[in-house]
């Protein structure tokens, strides 16, 4: 097998299957980046100050986070078409008579595609991930035209930036109950010119029917004695679903930063499963890919013998679909606490890949 896998017929396979993969790849994000951006100018010709240029960058920053999205039913749809090539021209009657089994002509492939995975996890995702930040930024900015709430958490606690009437207010956080009390509560006040106002301090606060609520709190005024309240007030267009998903968006978390990420959620009394889940589905990503070669490759078989083309189109397109739809409703049930994390996530790629092997093992007699 791994003479094979050295040889000049396996990077042959291999190479069709990449530039077919890079080929179709390149295709569908064209596509979806000319619809992206006629959203994008719809959305921006109901503001007054939008820049085409910016619209256009927007668009192009959205690009790698598209193409993490599309890149399993590239895979499928890729390998698909490689094994029709391969059949059209009756290559693969040629590898069967020269005695190369099914398992052997898909090793190349398949590793191809777990490749394709790796560096999709490793390179493409830390730049999907900085790239869709910015690209948030300037919807919020430009498409919303809102200043924004600002959130952020570290291993010293929660820090939240939000407008106020007057300007806006800075509140830190040391930790966080699960009932969402905030313990070891400061805030500070700064008028909309960045002056200085006051500060408050109290040893807990909750999030109440639009109101930080300060429990025994002491206000610091530069210039008069401190005041102590036993309750204490800060109107908040805030939620407890907005803070959370303002920074646990899987989506905006590079792979080479999420453990320590997922250790601060932790350590700050946050929520870490949606993290958790996205790490454990990238670390599943090439076993995915895998799954689509196999899935791949029972279609095709079967198309080559019953030469039935649109049923092979049919099942290609609905295969994608349908692993698609599980992925995403797998992951659902892992974020509602009903699946644990590793099933969530690698269920996927063990599901399809046993589904896969067995229906070629069924089909194939070597």
């Amino acid at each position: 097998m791994l003479a094979f896998m050295n040889s000049t017929l396996a990077r042959y396979l291999a190479r069709i299957y990449v530039v077919n993969f890079l080929g179709l790849l390149a295709i569908l994000m064209g596509v979806i980046y000319l619809f992206e951006m006629v959203e994008l100018l719809r959305r921006a010709g109901k503001q007054d100050d939008v820049p085409l240029s910016t619209v256009f960058g927007m668009a192009l920053l959205k690009l790698p986070d598209v193409a993490s999205t599309i890149a399993p039913f590239a895979i499928l749809f890729s390998a698909l078409y490689s094994f029709w090539q391969l059949s059209k021209r009756s290559e693969l009657v040629v590898l069967r008579c020269a005695g190369i089994s099914v398992w052997q002509f898909l090793l190349p492939i398949i590793a191809s595609a777990m490749a394709i995975g790796v560096i999709m996890v490793t390179v493409i995702n830390p730049i999907s991930s900085t790239m869709y930040t910015q690209y948030s930024v300037l919807e919020r900015l430009h498409l919303r035209k809102e200043q924004g709430n600002v959130i952020a958490v570290f291993k010293q606690g929660l820090w939240l930036r939000q407008e106020t009437g007057k300007g806006y207010a800075i509140l830190h956080a040391g930790n966080i109950d699960p009932d969402w009390r905030l313990r070891d509560v400061m805030v500070l006040s700064f008028d909309k010119e960045n002056r200085f106002q006051d500060r408050m301090d109290a040893p807990m606060a909750l999030l109440k029917s639009g109101n930080w609520v300060l429990k025994d709190a002491v206000l610091n005024i530069p210039g008069y004695p401190l005041k102590k309240s036993a309750s204490a007030s800060i109107p908040t267009n805030l939620t407890t679903k907005d803070i959370e998903e303002s920074f646990s968006s899987p989506k905006s978390m590079g792979f080479w930063s999420m453990t320590s990420f997922i250790d601060t959620l932790d350590a700050t009394g946050f929520d870490s499963t949606r993290v958790r889940i996205q790490f454990q589905s990238l670390l599943s990503q090439p076993f995915l890919y895998a799954a689509m070669i196999l899935l791949a490759a029972c279609v095709a078989l079967r198309q080559q013998r019953q030469g039935q083309t649109f049923l092979f189109l049919v099942i290609g397109v609905m295969t994608g679909f349908i692993v698609f739809i599980m992925s995403n409703f797998l992951q659902v049930l892992g974020s509602s606490h009903q699946l644990p994390v590793f099933l969530s996530a690698w269920s996927p790629a063990m599901i399809f890949t046993l589904l896969g092997a067995s229906v070629l093992l069924t089909l194939e007699d070597g």
